[in-house]
């Protein structure tokens, strides 16, 4: 194994290694399903992780942003 993986995949790959050994009492079977393990997780595309993107914003906008003060709603009842 020359890529490193995460500790959580680790886990994740010995624990279904446990799972297959109790299964399958063929050792040539146990070999194919826990290849075929491997091949399925070192072969997965990842996730792209996209940035977001940052809209630019004028200089008026950002002075109208800071204008505006936060609105305070008032929690008194109505009188009757």
């Amino acid at each position: 194994m020359s890529k490193k993986m995460p500790q959580s995949t680790k886990k994740f790959i010995r624990r279904e290694k446990v799972r297959i050994r109790r299964q399958f009492l063929d050792s040539k079977k146990q070999k194919e399903m826990i290849d075929k393990l491997y091949s399925d997780i070192l072969n997965k595309p990842e996730a792209k992780k996209e940035e977001p993107k940052q809209v630019k914003e004028s200089p008026k906008e950002k002075q109208k942003k800071e204008d505006k003060a936060p609105k305070v709603k008032s929690k008194a009842r109505p009188v009757k």
